[in-house]
Protein backbone atom coordinates (compact mmCIF):
# COMPACT_ATOMS: atom_id res chain seq x y z
CA UNK A 1 0.00 0.00 0.00
CA UNK A 2 1.50 2.81 -0.83
CA UNK A 3 0.81 6.39 0.30
CA UNK A 4 -0.89 9.42 -1.64
CA UNK A 5 1.67 11.04 -4.10
CA UNK A 6 2.45 15.10 -4.05
CA UNK A 7 0.82 16.63 -7.33
CA UNK A 8 3.45 18.70 -9.07
CA UNK A 9 3.65 22.31 -8.89
CA UNK A 10 2.57 22.43 -12.69
CA UNK A 11 0.14 20.36 -13.71
CA UNK A 12 0.03 19.15 -17.21
CA UNK A 13 -2.56 21.36 -19.86
CA UNK A 14 -5.12 17.89 -19.72
CA UNK A 15 -5.64 17.30 -16.74
CA UNK A 16 -7.95 16.68 -13.84
CA UNK A 17 -6.60 18.86 -10.71
CA UNK A 18 -9.10 18.26 -8.31
CA UNK A 19 -9.92 14.92 -8.85
CA UNK A 20 -8.24 11.57 -6.40
CA UNK A 21 -7.83 9.09 -7.87
CA UNK A 22 -7.03 5.01 -6.23
CA UNK A 23 -5.40 2.20 -8.11
CA UNK A 24 -5.96 -1.15 -7.08
CA UNK A 25 -4.19 -3.99 -8.75
CA UNK A 26 -1.83 -6.71 -7.31
CA UNK A 27 0.50 -6.53 -9.93
CA UNK A 28 3.73 -4.12 -8.93
CA UNK A 29 4.41 -3.12 -12.44
CA UNK A 30 0.98 -2.16 -13.34
CA UNK A 31 0.60 -0.04 -10.27
CA UNK A 32 3.62 1.82 -11.10
CA UNK A 33 2.66 2.37 -14.38
CA UNK A 34 -0.47 3.94 -13.90
CA UNK A 35 0.50 6.24 -10.96
CA UNK A 36 3.49 7.37 -13.25
CA UNK A 37 0.84 8.29 -15.71
CA UNK A 38 -2.06 9.67 -13.48
CA UNK A 39 0.05 11.73 -11.07
CA UNK A 40 0.85 15.01 -13.34
CA UNK A 41 -2.78 15.30 -13.88
CA UNK A 42 -4.72 14.70 -11.09
CA UNK A 43 -5.08 16.29 -7.41
CA UNK A 44 -3.07 12.75 -5.92
CA UNK A 45 -2.93 9.13 -6.94
CA UNK A 46 -2.67 5.91 -4.23
CA UNK A 47 -2.14 2.49 -4.90
CA UNK A 48 -2.99 -0.57 -3.03
CA UNK A 49 -2.02 -4.52 -4.14
CA UNK A 50 -5.58 -5.88 -2.68
CA UNK A 51 -9.38 -4.99 -2.03
CA UNK A 52 -8.38 -5.29 1.57
CA UNK A 53 -5.80 -2.79 1.65
CA UNK A 54 -8.17 -0.46 -0.72
CA UNK A 55 -10.94 -0.42 1.77
CA UNK A 56 -8.19 1.16 4.67
CA UNK A 57 -6.91 3.56 2.28
CA UNK A 58 -11.01 4.86 1.76
CA UNK A 59 -11.82 4.78 5.12
CA UNK A 60 -9.88 8.01 5.92
CA UNK A 61 -9.29 9.51 2.60
CA UNK A 62 -11.89 10.85 -0.24
CA UNK A 63 -11.55 9.37 -3.65
CA UNK A 64 -13.30 10.24 -6.70
CA UNK A 65 -12.11 7.44 -8.82
CA UNK A 66 -10.62 3.60 -8.24
CA UNK A 67 -9.34 1.97 -11.00
CA UNK A 68 -9.68 -1.63 -10.16
CA UNK A 69 -8.20 -4.90 -11.54
CA UNK A 70 -10.93 -7.95 -11.58
CA UNK A 71 -8.60 -10.70 -10.50
CA UNK A 72 -7.16 -10.14 -6.97
CA UNK A 73 -5.96 -11.62 -4.01
CA UNK A 74 -8.63 -12.76 -1.71
CA UNK A 75 -11.72 -10.56 -2.29
CA UNK A 76 -12.22 -10.28 -5.97
CA UNK A 77 -12.52 -6.66 -7.72
CA UNK A 78 -16.12 -7.07 -8.51
CA UNK A 79 -17.29 -8.66 -4.98
CA UNK A 80 -15.75 -5.52 -3.57
CA UNK A 81 -17.32 -3.32 -6.30
CA UNK A 82 -20.58 -4.64 -4.89
CA UNK A 83 -19.63 -3.64 -1.58
CA UNK A 84 -18.91 -0.57 -2.54
CA UNK A 85 -21.84 0.76 -3.97
CA UNK A 86 -24.17 -0.85 -1.49
CA UNK A 87 -22.13 1.64 1.32
CA UNK A 88 -22.88 4.03 -1.00
CA UNK A 89 -19.63 5.02 -3.01
CA UNK A 90 -21.03 7.12 -5.78
CA UNK A 91 -17.62 7.93 -7.36
CA UNK A 92 -16.57 6.42 -10.98
CA UNK A 93 -14.70 2.92 -10.93
CA UNK A 94 -13.10 1.55 -13.95
CA UNK A 95 -12.18 -1.83 -13.92
CA UNK A 96 -9.22 -3.45 -15.84
CA UNK A 97 -8.89 -7.27 -16.34
CA UNK A 98 -6.75 -9.69 -18.48
CA UNK A 99 -9.06 -11.88 -19.19
CA UNK A 100 -12.62 -11.23 -20.07
CA UNK A 101 -15.91 -12.66 -21.79
CA UNK A 102 -19.20 -10.97 -21.97
CA UNK A 103 -20.83 -12.55 -19.29
CA UNK A 104 -17.88 -10.85 -16.85
CA UNK A 105 -18.08 -7.36 -18.69
CA UNK A 106 -21.94 -7.70 -18.06
CA UNK A 107 -21.74 -8.37 -14.19
CA UNK A 108 -19.20 -5.50 -14.30
CA UNK A 109 -21.48 -3.31 -15.32
CA UNK A 110 -24.01 -4.24 -13.31
CA UNK A 111 -22.22 -3.90 -10.31
CA UNK A 112 -21.77 -0.14 -10.86
CA UNK A 113 -18.62 0.28 -12.60
CA UNK A 114 -18.06 3.20 -15.22
CA UNK A 115 -15.65 1.23 -17.75
CA UNK A 116 -14.49 -1.85 -18.68
CA UNK A 117 -10.77 -1.97 -20.12
CA UNK A 118 -8.43 -4.94 -21.06
CA UNK A 119 -4.83 -5.27 -20.84
CA UNK A 120 -2.54 -4.54 -21.89
CA UNK A 121 -3.78 -1.09 -22.90
CA UNK A 122 -2.17 2.21 -23.92
CA UNK A 123 -1.81 5.56 -22.36
CA UNK A 124 -4.11 7.18 -24.46
CA UNK A 125 -6.56 4.60 -23.77
CA UNK A 126 -6.61 4.68 -19.78
CA UNK A 127 -6.46 8.92 -19.95
CA UNK A 128 -9.66 8.64 -22.66
CA UNK A 129 -11.78 6.49 -19.92
CA UNK A 130 -10.82 8.48 -17.43
CA UNK A 131 -11.67 11.50 -19.25
CA UNK A 132 -14.92 9.86 -19.68
CA UNK A 133 -15.58 9.36 -16.19
CA UNK A 134 -14.35 12.56 -15.04
CA UNK A 135 -17.16 14.27 -18.02
CA UNK A 136 -20.03 12.11 -16.16
CA UNK A 137 -19.10 12.89 -12.64
CA UNK A 138 -19.16 16.57 -14.03
CA UNK A 139 -22.15 16.16 -15.64
CA UNK A 140 -23.72 14.42 -12.67
CA UNK A 141 -22.60 17.89 -10.06
CA UNK A 142 -24.29 19.90 -12.73
CA UNK A 143 -27.64 18.60 -12.48
CA UNK A 144 -27.56 18.37 -8.91
CA UNK A 145 -26.68 21.77 -8.63
CA UNK A 146 -29.77 22.61 -11.08
CA UNK A 147 -31.91 20.35 -9.70
CA UNK A 148 -31.50 22.14 -6.28
CA UNK A 149 -31.47 26.14 -7.43
CA UNK A 150 -33.81 28.05 -8.75
CA UNK A 151 -33.45 29.64 -12.36
CA UNK A 152 -31.22 32.91 -12.41
CA UNK A 153 -33.47 35.94 -12.29
CA UNK A 154 -33.32 38.17 -15.46
CA UNK A 155 -31.48 40.87 -13.54
CA UNK A 156 -28.61 38.19 -12.72
CA UNK A 157 -27.95 37.07 -16.72
CA UNK A 158 -28.56 40.64 -17.58
CA UNK A 159 -25.41 41.62 -15.44
CA UNK A 160 -24.98 44.99 -13.69
CA UNK A 161 -27.39 47.58 -14.53
CA UNK A 162 -26.69 51.34 -14.30
CA UNK A 163 -24.36 54.25 -15.28
CA UNK A 164 -24.51 56.61 -11.57
CA UNK A 165 -21.30 56.61 -10.30
CA UNK A 166 -22.24 54.47 -7.41
CA UNK A 167 -22.74 51.95 -10.05
CA UNK A 168 -19.67 52.77 -11.74
CA UNK A 169 -17.60 52.96 -8.69
CA UNK A 170 -18.75 49.06 -7.71
CA UNK A 171 -18.51 48.31 -11.12
CA UNK A 172 -14.93 48.99 -11.19
CA UNK A 173 -14.52 47.06 -7.43
CA UNK A 174 -16.03 43.99 -8.80
CA UNK A 175 -13.15 44.19 -11.89
CA UNK A 176 -10.73 44.18 -9.37
CA UNK A 177 -11.52 42.23 -6.71
CA UNK A 178 -12.55 39.18 -9.52
CA UNK A 179 -9.28 38.58 -10.17
CA UNK A 180 -8.19 37.24 -6.78
CA UNK A 181 -8.76 34.66 -5.06
CA UNK A 182 -9.84 36.32 -1.56
CA UNK A 183 -12.37 35.14 0.51
CA UNK A 184 -15.30 38.22 -0.34
CA UNK A 185 -18.30 39.67 2.30
CA UNK A 186 -20.97 41.40 0.53
CA UNK A 187 -23.24 43.41 3.13
CA UNK A 188 -26.30 45.34 1.94
CA UNK A 189 -30.18 45.77 2.29
CA UNK A 190 -32.73 42.80 0.91
CA UNK A 191 -33.03 43.21 -3.02
CA UNK A 192 -29.79 44.75 -3.34
CA UNK A 193 -28.81 42.42 -5.73
CA UNK A 194 -25.63 40.57 -3.90
CA UNK A 195 -26.47 37.60 -5.40
CA UNK A 196 -26.05 39.33 -9.05
CA UNK A 197 -22.64 40.63 -7.78
CA UNK A 198 -21.79 37.23 -6.61
CA UNK A 199 -21.88 36.17 -9.71
CA UNK A 200 -20.48 39.20 -11.51
CA UNK A 201 -17.29 38.02 -9.35
CA UNK A 202 -17.43 34.35 -10.38
CA UNK A 203 -17.86 35.09 -14.05
CA UNK A 204 -15.13 37.36 -14.53
CA UNK A 205 -12.39 35.60 -12.52
CA UNK A 206 -10.53 32.38 -13.38
CA UNK A 207 -13.18 29.81 -11.89
CA UNK A 208 -15.45 31.05 -14.53
CA UNK A 209 -15.32 27.77 -16.22
CA UNK A 210 -16.03 25.89 -12.71
CA UNK A 211 -19.25 25.63 -10.92
CA UNK A 212 -21.15 28.72 -9.33
CA UNK A 213 -23.14 26.82 -6.23
CA UNK A 214 -25.42 29.68 -4.24
CA UNK A 215 -26.72 28.29 -1.05
CA UNK A 216 -29.17 30.19 1.32
CA UNK A 217 -28.01 29.60 4.76
CA UNK A 218 -31.64 30.96 5.82
CA UNK A 219 -33.97 28.36 4.14
CA UNK A 220 -31.96 25.39 5.38
CA UNK A 221 -33.17 23.17 8.68
CA UNK A 222 -30.30 23.80 11.22
CA UNK A 223 -30.32 20.00 11.41
CA UNK A 224 -29.73 19.40 7.97
CA UNK A 225 -26.99 22.35 6.82
CA UNK A 226 -24.04 21.01 8.04
CA UNK A 227 -25.12 17.89 5.67
CA UNK A 228 -26.11 19.86 3.22
CA UNK A 229 -22.77 21.91 3.12
CA UNK A 230 -20.03 18.74 3.87
CA UNK A 231 -22.05 15.90 2.99
CA UNK A 232 -22.26 12.71 5.22
CA UNK A 233 -21.51 9.22 5.28
CA UNK A 234 -23.90 6.33 5.30
CA UNK A 235 -25.89 6.12 8.57
CA UNK A 236 -24.52 9.29 9.88
CA UNK A 237 -27.74 10.18 11.21
CA UNK A 238 -31.82 8.91 10.74
CA UNK A 239 -32.53 8.38 7.12
CA UNK A 240 -29.18 8.94 6.23
CA UNK A 241 -29.72 4.95 3.82
CA UNK A 242 -26.61 5.52 1.31
CA UNK A 243 -23.43 8.46 1.60
CA UNK A 244 -23.71 11.90 -0.10
CA UNK A 245 -21.67 14.56 -1.14
CA UNK A 246 -22.18 17.86 0.27
CA UNK A 247 -22.60 21.36 -1.60
CA UNK A 248 -18.76 22.49 -1.06
CA UNK A 249 -17.72 18.99 -2.94
CA UNK A 250 -20.15 20.38 -5.94
CA UNK A 251 -18.49 23.96 -5.95
CA UNK A 252 -14.96 22.22 -6.40
CA UNK A 253 -12.50 24.37 -8.85
CA UNK A 254 -15.71 26.97 -8.82
CA UNK A 255 -17.41 29.50 -6.24
CA UNK A 256 -19.35 28.93 -3.69
CA UNK A 257 -21.56 31.43 -2.28
CA UNK A 258 -23.47 31.60 1.21
CA UNK A 259 -26.31 34.29 1.25
CA UNK A 260 -28.16 35.07 4.46
CA UNK A 261 -24.46 33.63 6.11
CA UNK A 262 -25.85 35.59 9.09
CA UNK A 263 -28.15 32.78 9.68
CA UNK A 264 -25.71 29.80 10.12
CA UNK A 265 -25.61 28.55 14.04
CA UNK A 266 -22.83 28.91 16.03
CA UNK A 267 -21.75 25.91 16.40
CA UNK A 268 -21.91 25.06 12.38
CA UNK A 269 -19.68 28.80 11.91
CA UNK A 270 -17.12 27.01 13.76
CA UNK A 271 -16.85 24.22 11.08
CA UNK A 272 -17.38 26.42 8.52
CA UNK A 273 -14.18 28.54 10.17
CA UNK A 274 -11.92 25.35 10.31
CA UNK A 275 -12.79 24.61 6.64
CA UNK A 276 -11.52 27.65 5.37
CA UNK A 277 -8.55 27.43 7.53
CA UNK A 278 -7.54 24.07 6.86
CA UNK A 279 -9.29 23.74 3.29
CA UNK A 280 -10.45 20.24 3.66
CA UNK A 281 -13.72 19.08 4.63
CA UNK A 282 -14.97 16.53 6.99
CA UNK A 283 -18.71 14.65 5.95
CA UNK A 284 -20.87 14.33 8.58
CA UNK A 285 -20.32 10.97 10.16
CA UNK A 286 -17.04 10.44 8.27
CA UNK A 287 -13.36 10.06 9.32
CA UNK A 288 -12.34 11.16 5.56
CA UNK A 289 -11.15 14.80 4.88
CA UNK A 290 -11.84 15.84 1.33
CA UNK A 291 -9.55 18.90 0.39
CA UNK A 292 -11.53 21.69 -1.45
CA UNK A 293 -10.89 24.57 -3.96
CA UNK A 294 -13.44 26.61 -3.62
CA UNK A 295 -13.76 30.50 -3.85
CA UNK A 296 -15.96 31.71 -0.72
CA UNK A 297 -18.39 34.62 -1.40
CA UNK A 298 -20.55 35.17 1.72
CA UNK A 299 -23.37 37.76 1.46
CA UNK A 300 -25.65 39.34 4.92
CA UNK A 301 -28.24 41.91 5.10
CA UNK A 302 -27.36 42.42 8.69
CA UNK A 303 -24.35 44.16 10.35
CA UNK A 304 -21.82 41.22 11.08
CA UNK A 305 -19.83 43.73 12.98
CA UNK A 306 -23.14 44.31 15.31
CA UNK A 307 -23.90 40.26 14.97
CA UNK A 308 -20.49 39.74 16.75
CA UNK A 309 -21.02 42.38 19.11
CA UNK A 310 -24.03 40.92 19.69
CA UNK A 311 -22.82 37.26 20.42
CA UNK A 312 -24.60 35.71 17.68
CA UNK A 313 -21.81 35.98 15.03
CA UNK A 314 -18.54 34.40 15.89
CA UNK A 315 -15.77 37.15 15.64
CA UNK A 316 -12.77 34.90 14.37
CA UNK A 317 -15.33 33.39 11.32
CA UNK A 318 -16.31 37.25 10.91
CA UNK A 319 -12.47 38.20 10.06
CA UNK A 320 -12.06 35.33 7.68
CA UNK A 321 -14.85 36.26 5.66
CA UNK A 322 -13.83 39.51 5.36
CA UNK A 323 -10.89 39.67 3.54
CA UNK A 324 -12.35 41.72 0.90
CA UNK A 325 -15.63 43.90 1.83
CA UNK A 326 -18.35 45.49 -0.25
CA UNK A 327 -21.47 46.97 0.52
CA UNK A 328 -23.84 47.03 -2.12
CA UNK A 329 -26.14 50.83 -1.78
CA UNK A 330 -29.69 50.76 -1.97
CA UNK A 331 -31.78 51.83 -4.80
CA UNK A 332 -32.66 55.11 -3.45
CA UNK A 333 -29.06 55.84 -3.12
CA UNK A 334 -28.48 55.92 -6.77
CA UNK A 335 -31.73 56.50 -8.20
CA UNK A 336 -30.92 58.02 -11.43
CA UNK A 337 -30.49 54.74 -12.43
CA UNK A 338 -34.15 53.75 -12.14
CA UNK A 339 -35.30 54.75 -15.94
CA UNK A 340 -32.08 52.19 -17.14
CA UNK A 341 -33.07 49.35 -14.74
CA UNK A 342 -37.17 50.32 -15.70
CA UNK A 343 -36.11 49.42 -19.82
CA UNK A 344 -33.80 46.60 -18.77
CA UNK A 345 -36.36 44.57 -16.76
CA UNK A 346 -39.20 45.63 -19.68
CA UNK A 347 -37.12 43.87 -22.47
CA UNK A 348 -36.04 41.04 -20.52
CA UNK A 349 -39.59 40.20 -18.56
CA UNK A 350 -42.05 40.87 -21.62
CA UNK A 351 -40.57 38.34 -23.96
CA UNK A 352 -40.79 35.64 -21.40
CA UNK A 353 -44.70 36.84 -20.34
CA UNK A 354 -45.78 37.44 -23.48
CA UNK A 355 -46.68 40.68 -23.03
CA UNK A 356 -46.01 43.96 -25.39
CA UNK A 357 -43.55 46.30 -23.74
CA UNK A 358 -45.57 49.16 -21.95
CA UNK A 359 -44.66 53.16 -22.31
CA UNK A 360 -43.90 54.66 -18.98
CA UNK A 361 -44.85 58.36 -19.43
CA UNK A 362 -42.67 61.07 -17.41
CA UNK A 363 -45.43 61.50 -14.97
CA UNK A 364 -45.44 57.71 -13.66
CA UNK A 365 -41.48 57.81 -14.35
CA UNK A 366 -41.95 60.51 -11.33
CA UNK A 367 -43.67 58.43 -9.45
CA UNK A 368 -41.30 55.70 -9.42
CA UNK A 369 -38.45 58.14 -9.01
CA UNK A 370 -39.93 59.13 -5.69
CA UNK A 371 -40.60 56.50 -3.85
CA UNK A 372 -38.06 55.07 -1.60
CA UNK A 373 -37.91 51.43 -2.46
CA UNK A 374 -37.25 49.53 0.26
CA UNK A 375 -37.33 46.18 -1.35
CA UNK A 376 -34.37 47.81 -3.60
CA UNK A 377 -33.91 46.48 -7.20
CA UNK A 378 -36.08 43.43 -6.58
CA UNK A 379 -39.35 45.52 -5.34
CA UNK A 380 -38.94 47.55 -8.77
CA UNK A 381 -38.19 44.20 -10.91
CA UNK A 382 -41.60 42.62 -9.07
CA UNK A 383 -43.47 45.97 -9.98
CA UNK A 384 -42.14 45.97 -13.76
CA UNK A 385 -43.59 41.91 -14.13
CA UNK A 386 -47.15 43.19 -12.21
CA UNK A 387 -47.49 46.02 -14.29
CA UNK A 388 -47.03 43.76 -17.65
CA UNK A 389 -49.57 41.37 -16.58
CA UNK A 390 -51.66 43.91 -16.05
CA UNK A 391 -50.84 46.09 -19.15
CA UNK A 392 -50.54 49.20 -17.14
CA UNK A 393 -47.93 50.72 -14.87
CA UNK A 394 -49.42 49.02 -11.30
CA UNK A 395 -49.18 52.49 -8.97
CA UNK A 396 -52.27 51.21 -7.05
CA UNK A 397 -49.07 48.19 -5.68
CA UNK A 398 -46.87 51.11 -5.23
CA UNK A 399 -48.53 53.36 -3.58
CA UNK A 400 -51.81 53.63 -1.51
CA UNK A 401 -54.80 55.27 -3.23
CA UNK A 402 -55.03 58.52 -1.98
CA UNK A 403 -50.88 58.94 -2.53
CA UNK A 404 -51.43 57.94 -6.11
CA UNK A 405 -53.97 61.11 -5.84
CA UNK A 406 -51.47 63.15 -4.73
CA UNK A 407 -48.92 62.95 -7.40
CA UNK A 408 -50.59 64.20 -10.36
CA UNK A 409 -47.88 65.95 -12.33
CA UNK A 410 -49.23 69.45 -10.71
CA UNK A 411 -49.25 68.40 -7.34
CA UNK A 412 -46.87 68.30 -4.70
CA UNK A 413 -44.37 65.23 -4.62
CA UNK A 414 -45.68 63.23 -0.93
CA UNK A 415 -43.09 63.17 1.87
CA UNK A 416 -40.77 60.04 0.61
CA UNK A 417 -41.27 57.93 4.79
CA UNK A 418 -45.22 58.99 4.38
CA UNK A 419 -44.84 56.78 0.43
CA UNK A 420 -43.45 54.04 1.78
CA UNK A 421 -45.61 53.84 5.09
CA UNK A 422 -48.72 53.97 2.75
CA UNK A 423 -47.81 51.52 0.22
CA UNK A 424 -46.70 48.68 2.93
CA UNK A 425 -50.01 49.47 4.54
CA UNK A 426 -51.74 48.97 1.68
CA UNK A 427 -49.65 45.72 0.76
CA UNK A 428 -50.39 44.28 4.27
CA UNK A 429 -54.36 45.30 3.42
CA UNK A 430 -54.63 43.52 0.53
CA UNK A 431 -52.98 40.33 1.69
CA UNK A 432 -55.60 40.45 4.89
CA UNK A 433 -52.62 41.48 7.28
CA UNK A 434 -50.47 38.35 5.96
CA UNK A 435 -46.65 39.53 6.55
CA UNK A 436 -45.20 36.81 4.97
CA UNK A 437 -46.82 37.28 1.58
CA UNK A 438 -46.26 40.88 1.84
CA UNK A 439 -42.77 40.56 2.43
CA UNK A 440 -42.44 38.47 -0.42
CA UNK A 441 -44.66 40.83 -2.91
CA UNK A 442 -42.63 43.87 -1.02
CA UNK A 443 -39.38 42.31 -2.11
CA UNK A 444 -38.53 42.50 1.80
CA UNK A 445 -37.38 40.10 4.42
CA UNK A 446 -40.55 39.69 7.28
CA UNK A 447 -37.76 40.97 9.45
CA UNK A 448 -37.37 44.13 8.17
CA UNK A 449 -41.72 44.45 7.58
CA UNK A 450 -41.93 43.48 11.45
CA UNK A 451 -39.27 45.93 11.89
CA UNK A 452 -40.49 49.24 9.96
CA UNK A 453 -44.32 48.42 11.09
CA UNK A 454 -43.23 48.45 15.06
CA UNK A 455 -41.04 51.53 14.20
CA UNK A 456 -44.79 52.95 13.16
CA UNK A 457 -46.60 51.36 16.29
CA UNK A 458 -43.31 52.71 18.96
Amino acid sequence: MTAPSPPPADKAAEGWPFWSILVVDDEQGMRNFLVKTLVPRCHFVMDAGSAEEAAELLRGHHVDLVILDISLPGKSGVAWLKELREHGFSGEVILITAFADLDTAIEALRAGASDFILKPFRVPQILNSVKHCYERSRLKRENYILRRGQPADVMQRGGLVGASPVMERLSQSIRRIASVHSTVLLQGESGTGKELVARALHGLSSRAQGPFVPVNCASMSPELIESELFGHAKGAFTGAAKARDGLFYYAQGGTLFLDEVAELPLPLQATLLRALEDLKIRPVGSQQLLPVNVRIIAATNRSLAQEVAAGRFRKDLYYRLQVVELTLPPLREHKQDIPQLVAHFMSQLAPALGAEPLAISEAEMAFLMQYDWPGNVRELRNLVERSLILGTLNVSALYAQPAAAQLAPSGQPTPLHLLEKQHILAVLESVHGDKTRAAQLLGISRRTLERRVAEWSA
